[in-house]
């Protein structure tokens, strides 16, 4: 993976949500600030991981880059093209390049569908659409051809979902994530769903792909054991900022933003002796409304290191050594 090119550039993503009084005449109340301000470059040939604690706005994150949900602000350039102003019919053309791996794999397979309706059905979409050329023929041959690459057999594409396993109808989702040919592939916690057996087999199988064809990755995990495993630079997120971004083995070696470090002190290591000596970071307090207007750092309400600067400005992400960016005043001054 010796590429310098970006592939994806998210530029100031912003995902606001409008919530209501709920009350008979119903008005609009405030903002979610699901997303709030996201800034990440992914270069061909890698996987940048996301990972951060439940409802910090990875997965809002990755579905604002699919244009799944619209954006409230920002850019998302893949291959020169703004996703967030592409006309309808543009931005259908530009989905060929860029496909989604979904988390729970029993509710994103239609079950009255077969496997291979579900594989060719974005073949079939962009044929009507006239954005592909493929004989019925050719399509068949297309999902045999990917049943066998995932690890599953062709004489399994008459079947439905219900007949197979969780690990299994991955597979099918990512055969059909593969139906186009995509350059980048959203992975939503792809594997939080599946046994820990089944789990590395499916990792393996997103390692094999990328290698076979190039792909690049934006991965989602809970699991860090999964996100170091998988990712060659990782963005930690915290109610929908980035506060650190670095090369895997650098964050695990040296986390420098202290809820990136609070995170990894809560992973268990597989080795007793040195898993008594370390000690955990215990965070108090609880994650803040994510619909409150931030002023100062996102993280101050729970930091041990708060300072007073922190609660009136936002630090933004600055260098704090080579590939590595970290958003903390203890290692830069606001401007």
């Amino acid at each position: 993976m010796e590429n310098n090119e970006n592939l994806l550039e998210v530029r100031g993503l912003k995902m606001h949500f409008p919530f209501h009084s709920g009350s008979l005449l119903n008005r609009k109340k405030g903002y979610i600030y699901a997303v709030d301000g996201v800034d990440i470059s992914i270069k061909k040939g890698e996987t940048l991981g996301l990972v951060g604690e439940s409802g910090c706005g990875k997965s809002t994150t990755l579905r604002a880059v699919a244009q799944l949900h619209k954006p409230t602000a920002g850019s998302v350039m893949l291959k020169d093209k703004n996703l967030v102003t592409l006309p309808s019919n543009e931005l259908m053309s530009a989905r060929k390049d860029m496909q989604i791996v979904f988390q729970d794999p029993y509710a994103s397979l239609n079950p009255r569908m077969t496997t291979r309706d579900i594989i060719s059905e974005p073949l079939r979409i962009f044929n009507k659409a006239g954005l592909l050329t493929m004989t019925k023929t050719e399509i068949d041959e297309r999902v045999e051809q990917l049943l066998e690459r995932v690890g599953l057999s062709r004489f399994f594409k008459n079947r439905y979902p219900h007949e197979f396993s969780g690990g299994q109808r991955q597979r099918i989702g990512i055969a059909r994530a593969l139906a186009l040919k995509p350059d980048l592939m959203l992975c939503d916690e792809p594997v939080s769903a599946l046994d820990v057996s089944i789990q590395s087999q499916i990792l393996n199988l997103f390692k094999d792909l990328q290698e076979e064809f190039g792909l690049t990755y934006m991965f989602i995990a809970h699991d860090l054991a999964v996100i170091q495993y998988i990712s060659n630079r990782i963005a930690v997120m915290y109610l929908g900022v980035i506060v650190e971004i670095s090369d895997s083995a650098e964050l695990y070696k040296k986390p420098l933003h202290p809820y990136t470090q609070a995170l990894l002190s809560a992973a268990p290591i597989p080795d007793p002796a040195v898993e008594r000596k370390r000690q955990r970071i215990i965070l108090t307090g609880d994650v803040p409304s994510p619909d409150k207007v931030r002023t100062g750092c996102y993280f101050s309400d729970r930091c041990q290191h708060r300072m007073d600067k922190c609660n009136d400005s936002i630090p933004t992400l600055k260098d704090a050594g080579p590939g590595h960016q970290v958003a903390c005043f203890l290692y830069n001054d606001p401007d």
